[in-house]
């Protein structure tokens, strides 16, 4: 006799999202893993007294969406103090920072995360004269999107000023405007690094924003951060409804290696990813490093946060060590040399090493990252910066086509994971732009898209065999969609997401 379904997901239009993309009516599961594709009837028929059964009324039922780069602990910042996002001009975000200053007591931090100047009328920074407006003696930060810019009044570079790079400091006429970059903002991080119980406050609210958004999965980069320990409690305690992936900032490495921790180390729901480093900056920041200058700088060609001997230096090590390696490179002269690294390295496919964001890839870089077998993992809502008139047309000129071409890796026969980078936390958003990109050869079709958001983030966290599509013997993460996107291609980021489960248990609900 059959042992009976723990839950069945009847009358829903299922996309496997395998290759090739099989859809279903319904499915089963028990002890949190699928059991059993087909039609509502075959399904039922796993159903006993105890069975809970989700009617999905024709929603649409995908794997449970990975996103695979994140900043979990910056997402809860953005939730719980101001949200520069909604700014649409500089006295906006001024505003913004204003209501949070009026909300916490007397000189304490105020932090305002995700002002995105390149969408303003008037598109500049923030500087520290615009913060004087929130206050002169409290320190006051606005972080840019990207998190490699900020802007900070006086009050923080009479207490930070010393401990930042000359370099990453912009002056007009010898005077800091306030306007930092690169190395002069992690001295920021470290002073408003959170203590455990906010940590928790925090991870918690972007748990749940995650889950709200279909996402079943991060993998989450962490840096100086009580973030991997809230994980672990949080799990300890069965209350985490996210799996998390931990990629350990570099500087964590002999820590790392001192504990006997290795790639994959973990529980079910939490585990240990790769060691991650900045190599490059950003465009918005003029910092991502260039073989050629910038269009509107003809005297830059970006920054090396890590130069190329740090580079080969940090991967051989961390290889040597069993440990996954996941570098942020942005130009092209970035991407080079973090190619030329793995391939010093005895084999890069077998430990999926990695290129976080990989932007302004040549040809011959995406044909080296086929090659060697090296993971793309890649943020397509950063297309929203791509159209003509827009941030990368201001930063690259005609290269700003040459960014993200998003088709030339899967034709060239490169991994492909899909992450957000937290700007903001939405894959649906991510596979609209994905589909929907500035130019034909930057866009990929829904299936593709869904796909690197599901079954190629999980190859790249070494998750293939449990997660990223919906098949019997597969972990039962799932969500349902008010809509189709493969019916609505034009407008996938208004898609509502109705429901998410991890391992069967429903996260999020809203039927």
């Amino acid at each position: 006799m059959t042992e009976p379904a723990d839950l069945v997901v009847v009358n829903a239009e299922v996309h496997t999202l395998a290759d090739p993309d099989e859809t279903y009516d319904a499915f089963a599961v028990r002890d949190g893993r699928i059991v059993r594709l087909g039609t509502t009837y075959d399904v039922e028929f796993l159903a006993g007294a105890d069975t809970e059964t989700i009617d999905a009324d024709g929603r649409v039922a995908i794997p449970g969406l990975i996103d695979a780069h994140t900043h979990l602990l910056n997402a809860g910042r953005s939730l719980v103090h101001a949200d520069l996002s909604a700014a649409e001009s500089p006295s906006d975000a001024i505003d913004l920072l204003r209501e949070r200053a009026a909300e916490i007591e007397g000189d304490e931090w105020v932090l305002g995360f995700g002002y995105d100047e390149s969408t303003w009328d008037e598109s500049r920074y923030l500087t520290r004269e615009d913060l004087h407006e929130v206050s002169e003696s409290a320190p006051v930060v606005a972080f840019r999107e990207d998190m490699h810019v900020a802007a900070v009044n006086g009050a923080v570079l009479d207490r930070l000023g010393d401990e930042m790079p000359d370099d990453d400091v912009r002056t007009e006429a010898g005077e800091p405007t306030g306007v930092i970059v690169e190395e002069a903002v992690d001295p920021v991080y470290e002073a408003i690094e959170p203590d455990a119980e906010e940590a928790e406050e925090l991870i918690r609210a972007a748990q749940a924003t995650a889950n709200e958004r279909g996402v079943t999965m991060v993998h989450d980069m962490v840096r100086r951060s009580r973030a991997p320990q809230v994980y672990r409690d949080l799990d300890l305690a069965d209350e985490l409804t996210l799996r998390v992936r931990i990629n350990y900032w570099a500087d964590h490495l002999d820590s790392l290696i001192d504990a006997g921790l290795r790639t994959n180390h973990g529980s079910d729901m939490v585990r240990t990813g790769a060691v991650k480093s900045y190599t490059d900056g950003t465009f918005g920041g003029r910092t991502a490093r260039l073989h050629e200058p910038y269009a509107d700088d003809a005297d830059e060609t970006g920054t090396w946060v890590l130069d190329p001997d740090g580079i080969r230096e940090l991967v051989a090590r961390a290889d040597d060590h069993g440990f996954q390696v996941t570098l942020h490179a942005i130009g092209d002269a970035a991407i080079d040399a973090v190619l030329d690294a793995y391939e010093d390295t005895d084999a890069p496919g077998d430990s999926r090493h990695r290129i976080e964001h990989v932007e302004l890839a040549s040809d011959e870089a995406i044909d080296r990252m086929a090659d060697l077998g090296v993971v793309a993992s890649m943020q397509p809502n950063f297309h929203k910066w791509g159209f003509e008139g827009g941030l990368y047309d201001a930063r690259l000129g005609e290269r700003r086509t040459d960014a993200n071409r998003l088709p030339s890796y899967l034709e060239a026969g490169a991994p492909l994971a899909f992450g957000s980078d937290c700007m903001p936390l939405d894959p649906l958003l991510g596979v609209h732009y994905a589909v929907n990109a500035p130019s034909d050869g930057q866009s990929v079709g829904v299936t593709e898209a869904l796909r690197a958001y599901t079954a190629g983030a999980a190859y790249a966290g070494f998750d293939e065999d449990r997660l990223g599509t919906i098949e019997p013997g597969k972990r039962a993460d799932f969500v349902l969609l008010e809509e189709s996107p493969w019916d609505r291609p034009d407008r996938i980021d208004e898609i509502g997401v109705a429901l998410t489960a991890v391992d069967g248990d429903v996260a999020y609900d809203a039927r």
